[in-house]
Protein backbone atom coordinates (compact mmCIF):
# COMPACT_ATOMS: atom_id res chain seq x y z
CA UNK A 1 0.00 0.00 0.00
CA UNK A 2 1.40 3.40 -1.32
CA UNK A 3 2.20 5.88 1.95
CA UNK A 4 1.13 9.12 1.59
CA UNK A 5 4.43 10.55 0.20
CA UNK A 6 4.18 8.16 -2.39
CA UNK A 7 0.96 9.33 -2.85
CA UNK A 8 1.33 12.92 -3.51
CA UNK A 9 4.75 12.59 -5.33
CA UNK A 10 2.14 10.86 -8.12
CA UNK A 11 -0.59 12.86 -7.62
CA UNK A 12 1.92 15.61 -8.31
CA UNK A 13 3.53 14.21 -11.65
CA UNK A 14 0.84 14.27 -13.32
CA UNK A 15 -0.70 11.70 -15.36
CA UNK A 16 1.94 8.67 -16.88
CA UNK A 17 1.85 5.30 -17.72
CA UNK A 18 0.95 4.16 -14.16
CA UNK A 19 -1.48 6.96 -13.01
CA UNK A 20 -4.62 8.12 -13.68
CA UNK A 21 -6.76 10.82 -12.49
CA UNK A 22 -10.59 11.41 -12.39
CA UNK A 23 -13.56 13.54 -10.79
CA UNK A 24 -16.06 11.15 -13.57
CA UNK A 25 -17.76 8.48 -11.15
CA UNK A 26 -20.77 7.37 -13.34
CA UNK A 27 -18.25 6.26 -16.35
CA UNK A 28 -17.50 2.71 -15.20
CA UNK A 29 -16.58 1.65 -18.22
CA UNK A 30 -13.64 4.36 -17.84
CA UNK A 31 -12.91 2.63 -14.37
CA UNK A 32 -12.64 -1.11 -15.93
CA UNK A 33 -10.61 0.01 -19.21
CA UNK A 34 -7.63 2.18 -16.57
CA UNK A 35 -7.14 -1.27 -13.90
CA UNK A 36 -6.97 -3.31 -16.99
CA UNK A 37 -3.80 -0.83 -18.40
CA UNK A 38 -2.51 -0.74 -15.03
CA UNK A 39 -2.38 -4.61 -15.03
CA UNK A 40 -1.21 -5.12 -18.60
CA UNK A 41 1.70 -2.59 -17.35
CA UNK A 42 2.72 -2.52 -20.91
CA UNK A 43 5.87 0.05 -19.88
CA UNK A 44 7.03 -3.12 -17.41
CA UNK A 45 7.26 -0.91 -14.35
CA UNK A 46 6.87 -4.21 -12.49
CA UNK A 47 5.35 -1.17 -9.73
CA UNK A 48 1.98 -0.78 -8.76
CA UNK A 49 -0.82 1.73 -10.78
CA UNK A 50 -2.76 4.26 -8.68
CA UNK A 51 -6.32 5.54 -10.41
CA UNK A 52 -6.95 8.46 -8.01
CA UNK A 53 -11.23 9.15 -8.41
CA UNK A 54 -11.55 12.55 -6.91
CA UNK A 55 -8.82 14.50 -8.49
CA UNK A 56 -8.98 16.92 -11.49
CA UNK A 57 -6.40 16.32 -14.14
CA UNK A 58 -4.37 19.40 -12.66
CA UNK A 59 -4.06 17.78 -9.46
CA UNK A 60 -6.68 19.83 -7.78
CA UNK A 61 -9.94 18.38 -5.29
CA UNK A 62 -12.75 17.39 -7.33
CA UNK A 63 -15.15 17.31 -3.97
CA UNK A 64 -15.96 14.15 -4.63
CA UNK A 65 -18.20 12.68 -1.74
CA UNK A 66 -16.33 8.83 -1.77
CA UNK A 67 -19.21 6.90 -0.61
CA UNK A 68 -19.91 3.01 0.26
CA UNK A 69 -21.49 2.71 -3.65
CA UNK A 70 -18.51 3.85 -5.03
CA UNK A 71 -16.03 1.81 -3.57
CA UNK A 72 -18.18 -1.35 -3.95
CA UNK A 73 -18.58 -0.86 -7.78
CA UNK A 74 -14.42 -0.10 -8.03
CA UNK A 75 -13.80 -3.40 -5.81
CA UNK A 76 -16.24 -4.86 -8.26
CA UNK A 77 -13.61 -5.12 -11.03
CA UNK A 78 -11.91 -7.69 -8.98
CA UNK A 79 -14.77 -10.16 -9.41
CA UNK A 80 -17.33 -9.78 -12.13
CA UNK A 81 -15.54 -11.01 -14.51
CA UNK A 82 -15.76 -8.37 -16.54
CA UNK A 83 -11.70 -7.89 -16.55
CA UNK A 84 -10.07 -11.35 -17.23
CA UNK A 85 -7.99 -12.81 -16.01
CA UNK A 86 -9.18 -10.97 -12.76
CA UNK A 87 -7.00 -8.39 -11.25
CA UNK A 88 -5.02 -7.76 -8.18
CA UNK A 89 -5.74 -4.76 -6.76
CA UNK A 90 -7.02 -2.85 -3.80
CA UNK A 91 -9.37 -0.27 -3.22
CA UNK A 92 -9.37 2.34 -0.23
CA UNK A 93 -11.13 5.73 0.57
CA UNK A 94 -8.04 8.34 1.60
CA UNK A 95 -7.69 11.88 2.70
CA UNK A 96 -4.51 13.82 1.62
CA UNK A 97 -4.29 17.19 2.81
CA UNK A 98 -7.84 17.66 3.06
CA UNK A 99 -8.99 15.73 -0.01
CA UNK A 100 -11.16 12.96 0.15
CA UNK A 101 -10.35 10.33 -2.33
CA UNK A 102 -10.66 6.86 -3.80
CA UNK A 103 -6.83 4.68 -4.23
CA UNK A 104 -8.09 1.88 -6.68
CA UNK A 105 -3.97 0.59 -6.81
CA UNK A 106 -3.82 -1.97 -9.31
CA UNK A 107 -0.86 -4.98 -9.30
CA UNK A 108 1.22 -5.78 -12.64
CA UNK A 109 -0.27 -9.07 -13.73
CA UNK A 110 1.83 -12.13 -14.62
CA UNK A 111 -0.07 -13.83 -17.26
CA UNK A 112 -0.97 -10.45 -19.57
CA UNK A 113 -2.63 -9.56 -21.41
CA UNK A 114 -5.65 -8.86 -19.68
CA UNK A 115 -8.71 -7.63 -21.23
CA UNK A 116 -11.78 -5.84 -20.03
CA UNK A 117 -14.95 -7.12 -22.04
CA UNK A 118 -12.58 -8.76 -24.98
CA UNK A 119 -10.62 -5.89 -25.61
CA UNK A 120 -6.80 -5.55 -24.44
CA UNK A 121 -6.19 -2.16 -22.68
CA UNK A 122 -3.03 -0.28 -22.10
CA UNK A 123 -1.50 2.84 -21.32
CA UNK A 124 1.35 5.12 -23.25
CA UNK A 125 2.14 7.95 -21.40
CA UNK A 126 -1.25 9.53 -20.20
CA UNK A 127 -2.48 7.77 -23.25
CA UNK A 128 -5.10 5.36 -22.32
CA UNK A 129 -6.41 3.09 -25.33
CA UNK A 130 -6.39 -0.56 -27.00
CA UNK A 131 -3.89 -2.51 -27.63
CA UNK A 132 -2.01 -2.86 -31.16
CA UNK A 133 -1.22 -6.88 -32.52
CA UNK A 134 2.83 -5.55 -31.75
CA UNK A 135 1.34 -4.04 -28.40
CA UNK A 136 -0.23 -7.48 -27.47
CA UNK A 137 2.51 -9.40 -28.85
CA UNK A 138 4.83 -7.24 -26.18
CA UNK A 139 2.26 -8.01 -23.48
CA UNK A 140 2.50 -12.03 -24.18
CA UNK A 141 6.46 -11.75 -24.42
CA UNK A 142 6.30 -10.17 -20.53
CA UNK A 143 4.65 -13.54 -19.41
CA UNK A 144 6.76 -14.65 -16.51
CA UNK A 145 5.78 -18.38 -17.10
CA UNK A 146 8.29 -19.48 -14.31
CA UNK A 147 5.28 -18.14 -11.85
CA UNK A 148 2.20 -19.07 -13.52
CA UNK A 149 -0.58 -21.60 -12.20
CA UNK A 150 -0.69 -24.91 -13.28
CA UNK A 151 -3.58 -24.17 -15.26
CA UNK A 152 -1.15 -21.91 -17.64
CA UNK A 153 2.00 -24.07 -17.65
CA UNK A 154 3.16 -26.26 -20.74
CA UNK A 155 2.29 -29.64 -21.17
CA UNK A 156 5.34 -32.01 -21.69
CA UNK A 157 4.72 -34.16 -25.12
CA UNK A 158 1.90 -32.05 -26.03
CA UNK A 159 1.54 -30.83 -29.80
CA UNK A 160 -0.39 -28.11 -31.43
CA UNK A 161 -1.83 -31.40 -33.18
CA UNK A 162 -3.82 -31.99 -29.81
CA UNK A 163 -5.67 -29.22 -29.90
CA UNK A 164 -8.92 -28.92 -31.84
CA UNK A 165 -8.53 -25.36 -33.87
CA UNK A 166 -11.98 -25.67 -34.94
CA UNK A 167 -13.21 -25.66 -31.71
CA UNK A 168 -10.98 -22.51 -30.73
CA UNK A 169 -11.93 -20.57 -33.96
CA UNK A 170 -15.57 -21.06 -33.47
CA UNK A 171 -16.18 -21.74 -30.00
CA UNK A 172 -13.46 -20.17 -27.41
CA UNK A 173 -11.95 -17.04 -29.51
CA UNK A 174 -15.08 -15.61 -30.01
CA UNK A 175 -16.29 -15.67 -26.35
CA UNK A 176 -13.23 -14.51 -24.58
CA UNK A 177 -12.52 -11.34 -27.68
CA UNK A 178 -14.55 -8.67 -28.13
CA UNK A 179 -15.86 -8.33 -31.45
CA UNK A 180 -14.94 -5.44 -32.81
CA UNK A 181 -11.61 -6.73 -32.82
CA UNK A 182 -12.06 -10.27 -34.44
CA UNK A 183 -13.29 -8.33 -36.84
CA UNK A 184 -9.82 -6.55 -37.35
CA UNK A 185 -7.63 -9.05 -36.42
CA UNK A 186 -5.04 -9.87 -38.95
CA UNK A 187 -3.02 -11.95 -36.38
CA UNK A 188 -2.21 -15.77 -37.17
CA UNK A 189 -3.69 -18.21 -35.27
CA UNK A 190 -0.65 -19.60 -33.57
CA UNK A 191 -0.87 -15.79 -32.17
CA UNK A 192 -3.80 -15.62 -31.04
CA UNK A 193 -3.61 -19.09 -28.98
CA UNK A 194 -0.77 -18.11 -27.56
CA UNK A 195 -1.96 -14.73 -26.63
CA UNK A 196 -5.02 -16.75 -25.08
CA UNK A 197 -2.78 -18.93 -23.29
CA UNK A 198 -3.68 -22.21 -25.17
CA UNK A 199 -0.25 -22.74 -26.39
CA UNK A 200 2.74 -21.43 -23.80
CA UNK A 201 6.13 -19.33 -25.18
CA UNK A 202 7.59 -22.82 -27.71
CA UNK A 203 3.90 -23.79 -29.12
CA UNK A 204 3.70 -26.37 -26.69
CA UNK A 205 -0.28 -26.64 -24.88
CA UNK A 206 -1.30 -25.59 -21.80
CA UNK A 207 -3.16 -27.05 -19.12
CA UNK A 208 -5.71 -24.35 -20.24
CA UNK A 209 -5.89 -24.97 -23.87
CA UNK A 210 -6.09 -29.04 -23.45
CA UNK A 211 -9.59 -28.53 -20.58
CA UNK A 212 -10.98 -26.05 -23.13
CA UNK A 213 -9.56 -26.81 -26.70
CA UNK A 214 -8.40 -30.52 -26.25
CA UNK A 215 -9.38 -32.81 -28.70
CA UNK A 216 -9.04 -35.69 -25.74
CA UNK A 217 -7.94 -33.74 -22.89
CA UNK A 218 -8.10 -37.25 -20.46
CA UNK A 219 -4.94 -38.39 -22.70
CA UNK A 220 -3.09 -35.83 -20.97
CA UNK A 221 -5.08 -35.24 -17.87
CA UNK A 222 -6.12 -38.23 -16.37
CA UNK A 223 -8.71 -36.84 -14.07
CA UNK A 224 -9.97 -34.35 -16.18
CA UNK A 225 -13.77 -35.84 -16.55
CA UNK A 226 -17.06 -36.55 -14.14
CA UNK A 227 -17.75 -39.83 -12.88
CA UNK A 228 -21.89 -40.04 -12.58
CA UNK A 229 -23.12 -43.29 -10.76
CA UNK A 230 -26.92 -43.15 -9.38
CA UNK A 231 -28.17 -45.47 -7.24
CA UNK A 232 -31.89 -46.67 -6.91
CA UNK A 233 -31.54 -46.42 -2.78
CA UNK A 234 -29.78 -44.21 0.08
CA UNK A 235 -26.47 -45.76 0.33
CA UNK A 236 -23.87 -47.30 -2.34
CA UNK A 237 -24.98 -51.14 -3.50
CA UNK A 238 -24.51 -53.42 -5.67
CA UNK A 239 -27.37 -52.44 -7.96
CA UNK A 240 -26.74 -49.19 -10.17
CA UNK A 241 -29.37 -47.39 -11.81
CA UNK A 242 -27.44 -45.42 -14.24
CA UNK A 243 -23.56 -44.33 -14.92
CA UNK A 244 -21.60 -42.27 -17.21
CA UNK A 245 -18.47 -40.81 -17.47
CA UNK A 246 -18.74 -36.96 -18.81
CA UNK A 247 -15.74 -35.97 -20.51
CA UNK A 248 -14.33 -34.03 -23.11
CA UNK A 249 -13.67 -30.30 -23.44
CA UNK A 250 -14.63 -27.81 -20.88
CA UNK A 251 -17.84 -26.47 -22.45
CA UNK A 252 -19.09 -29.84 -23.81
CA UNK A 253 -18.59 -31.36 -20.82
CA UNK A 254 -20.52 -28.93 -18.69
CA UNK A 255 -23.41 -29.35 -21.01
CA UNK A 256 -23.61 -32.88 -20.81
CA UNK A 257 -23.09 -32.56 -16.44
CA UNK A 258 -26.40 -30.05 -17.38
CA UNK A 259 -28.22 -32.76 -19.07
CA UNK A 260 -27.51 -35.29 -17.01
CA UNK A 261 -29.21 -32.99 -14.13
CA UNK A 262 -31.90 -32.24 -15.80
CA UNK A 263 -32.75 -35.95 -16.86
CA UNK A 264 -32.48 -37.20 -13.43
CA UNK A 265 -34.62 -34.20 -11.27
CA UNK A 266 -37.54 -35.88 -10.13
CA UNK A 267 -40.79 -33.82 -10.56
CA UNK A 268 -44.20 -34.17 -8.13
CA UNK A 269 -47.53 -32.40 -8.56
CA UNK A 270 -49.30 -31.64 -5.27
CA UNK A 271 -52.82 -31.32 -5.82
CA UNK A 272 -53.85 -30.16 -2.53
CA UNK A 273 -55.43 -26.78 -2.59
CA UNK A 274 -57.09 -24.84 -4.91
CA UNK A 275 -54.07 -24.99 -7.57
CA UNK A 276 -52.00 -26.82 -8.74
CA UNK A 277 -48.41 -26.72 -7.45
CA UNK A 278 -45.52 -28.59 -9.23
CA UNK A 279 -42.52 -28.66 -7.38
CA UNK A 280 -38.80 -30.53 -8.45
CA UNK A 281 -36.60 -32.82 -6.19
CA UNK A 282 -33.92 -30.53 -6.59
CA UNK A 283 -33.64 -26.94 -8.27
CA UNK A 284 -31.62 -27.91 -11.43
CA UNK A 285 -29.57 -24.10 -11.00
CA UNK A 286 -28.55 -25.28 -7.70
CA UNK A 287 -26.85 -28.77 -8.76
CA UNK A 288 -25.37 -26.76 -11.95
CA UNK A 289 -23.95 -24.26 -10.25
CA UNK A 290 -22.07 -26.96 -7.52
CA UNK A 291 -20.91 -29.63 -10.15
CA UNK A 292 -19.37 -26.10 -11.95
CA UNK A 293 -17.74 -25.00 -9.04
CA UNK A 294 -16.25 -29.02 -8.66
CA UNK A 295 -15.04 -29.27 -12.11
CA UNK A 296 -13.35 -25.44 -12.34
CA UNK A 297 -12.08 -25.55 -8.61
CA UNK A 298 -10.34 -28.84 -8.51
CA UNK A 299 -7.17 -30.19 -8.42
CA UNK A 300 -5.82 -31.37 -12.19
CA UNK A 301 -1.95 -31.26 -10.60
CA UNK A 302 -2.01 -34.21 -8.32
CA UNK A 303 -4.45 -36.11 -8.55
CA UNK A 304 -6.15 -38.35 -11.31
CA UNK A 305 -9.39 -38.71 -9.51
CA UNK A 306 -12.29 -37.49 -11.19
CA UNK A 307 -15.51 -35.50 -9.98
CA UNK A 308 -17.80 -37.98 -8.26
CA UNK A 309 -21.23 -36.84 -9.17
CA UNK A 310 -23.33 -39.38 -6.82
CA UNK A 311 -27.32 -39.39 -6.49
CA UNK A 312 -28.91 -41.31 -4.14
CA UNK A 313 -33.06 -42.02 -3.96
CA UNK A 314 -32.83 -38.77 -1.01
CA UNK A 315 -29.66 -37.02 -1.52
CA UNK A 316 -26.85 -36.12 -4.45
CA UNK A 317 -22.96 -35.95 -3.54
CA UNK A 318 -20.47 -34.07 -5.23
CA UNK A 319 -16.72 -34.59 -4.60
CA UNK A 320 -14.14 -32.66 -5.79
CA UNK A 321 -10.39 -33.17 -5.59
CA UNK A 322 -8.46 -30.60 -4.05
CA UNK A 323 -9.47 -28.63 -0.48
CA UNK A 324 -9.62 -25.16 -0.34
CA UNK A 325 -7.21 -22.88 -1.50
CA UNK A 326 -5.42 -19.74 -1.09
CA UNK A 327 -8.01 -17.10 0.75
CA UNK A 328 -10.26 -19.62 1.40
CA UNK A 329 -10.39 -22.06 3.80
CA UNK A 330 -12.75 -24.58 5.50
CA UNK A 331 -13.77 -21.69 8.07
CA UNK A 332 -14.31 -19.08 4.91
CA UNK A 333 -16.08 -21.37 2.59
CA UNK A 334 -18.98 -20.58 0.51
CA UNK A 335 -18.96 -17.25 2.18
CA UNK A 336 -20.70 -14.61 -0.20
CA UNK A 337 -18.15 -12.40 -2.02
CA UNK A 338 -15.13 -14.40 -1.04
CA UNK A 339 -13.18 -16.30 -4.10
CA UNK A 340 -10.21 -17.69 -4.56
CA UNK A 341 -8.41 -19.59 -7.65
CA UNK A 342 -6.52 -22.47 -7.88
CA UNK A 343 -7.14 -22.69 -11.67
CA UNK A 344 -7.57 -19.08 -12.61
CA UNK A 345 -7.29 -18.83 -16.34
CA UNK A 346 -9.86 -21.88 -16.39
CA UNK A 347 -12.43 -20.17 -14.12
CA UNK A 348 -11.90 -17.15 -16.57
CA UNK A 349 -12.81 -18.96 -19.18
CA UNK A 350 -15.75 -20.46 -17.80
CA UNK A 351 -16.85 -16.74 -17.08
CA UNK A 352 -15.92 -15.96 -20.49
CA UNK A 353 -18.43 -19.14 -22.43
CA UNK A 354 -21.18 -18.05 -19.87
CA UNK A 355 -20.92 -21.01 -17.39
CA UNK A 356 -20.02 -18.39 -14.55
CA UNK A 357 -22.42 -15.34 -13.85
CA UNK A 358 -19.66 -13.50 -11.03
CA UNK A 359 -16.65 -14.63 -9.45
CA UNK A 360 -17.52 -16.40 -5.98
CA UNK A 361 -21.29 -16.27 -6.36
CA UNK A 362 -21.66 -20.02 -7.51
CA UNK A 363 -22.22 -21.67 -3.76
CA UNK A 364 -24.68 -18.38 -2.33
CA UNK A 365 -26.67 -18.68 -5.48
CA UNK A 366 -27.11 -22.59 -5.36
CA UNK A 367 -28.14 -22.06 -1.22
CA UNK A 368 -30.73 -19.35 -2.43
CA UNK A 369 -32.30 -21.42 -5.02
CA UNK A 370 -32.35 -24.67 -2.57
CA UNK A 371 -34.31 -22.19 -0.36
CA UNK A 372 -36.42 -21.40 -2.48
CA UNK A 373 -37.59 -25.20 -3.95
CA UNK A 374 -38.17 -26.19 -0.21
CA UNK A 375 -34.42 -27.94 -0.17
CA UNK A 376 -32.52 -27.80 2.98
CA UNK A 377 -29.15 -25.80 2.39
CA UNK A 378 -26.10 -27.50 1.25
CA UNK A 379 -24.06 -29.54 3.39
CA UNK A 380 -20.37 -29.08 3.13
CA UNK A 381 -17.45 -31.57 4.29
CA UNK A 382 -13.97 -29.57 3.92
CA UNK A 383 -10.72 -31.84 3.61
CA UNK A 384 -6.92 -30.73 2.74
CA UNK A 385 -7.51 -33.29 0.01
CA UNK A 386 -11.20 -32.52 -1.39
CA UNK A 387 -14.01 -30.92 -0.93
CA UNK A 388 -17.86 -32.61 -0.61
CA UNK A 389 -21.34 -30.97 -0.87
CA UNK A 390 -24.32 -32.80 -0.10
CA UNK A 391 -27.69 -31.81 -1.39
CA UNK A 392 -30.84 -33.38 0.13
CA UNK A 393 -34.18 -33.95 -2.09
CA UNK A 394 -37.17 -31.67 -1.03
CA UNK A 395 -39.61 -32.96 0.45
Amino acid sequence: MLSDDELCVLLQSGETDHVERTVTTRDRSKFGEAICAFANDLADRRAPGVLCVGVADDGSCGNLTIDEQLLQTLMGFRSDGNILPPPVMQVRRHTLDGCTMAIVEVQPAANPPIKYEGRVCVRIGPRRGYATAEEERRLVEKRRWGALPFDQQPVAGATVQDIDLLRFQEEYLPATVHPDVLAENGRPVAQQMRALGIVGPEGQPTVLGLLVCGKDPRAWLPGAYVQFVRYPGREIGDLVRDQKEIGGPLAAMLRQIDEVIAANIEVAADLRGPTQQVRASYPAVALQELARNAVIHRNYETTASPVMLTWYSDRVEITSPGGPYGAVTAETFGQRGLTDARNPNLASAAKAMGFVQRFGSGIPRATDALARNGNPPPEFRIEPNFVNVTVRSAP
